[in-house]
């Protein structure tokens, strides 16, 4: 079974915003987060942030936040896809 991957309203304007290569890039860390689960090794910068909080870099300058609002339902809120000058971290 996959993970359901769903974004806050705010991280979906704020991935609407991102430059075209970011995007695609999220696009890729969705898949894998569907297919993969939570942990990200492979992705720059991966680094759990706290209890089921994640992060990594799309790029330098590009971010992407994750949490995991139910294990056991296999769920998963991207919260934050922006610049990481303005990273919740």
């Amino acid at each position: 079974m996959s993970w359901t991957v769903t974004f806050t309203s705010k991280a979906g304007r704020q991935a609407q915003k991102l430059p075209k290569k970011e995007r695609a890039l999220l696009a890729l860390l969705v898949k894998d987060l569907q297919l993969q689960g939570y942990s990200q090794p492979n992705w720059k910068n991966y680094s759990r942030l706290g209890k089921d909080v994640y992060h990594c870099h799309l790029s330098y300058k590009w971010v992407a936040c994750w949490i995991v609002k139910n294990g056991r339902l296999k769920l998963m809120e991207i919260y934050y896809a922006g610049s990481r000058e303005n990273a919740p971290y």
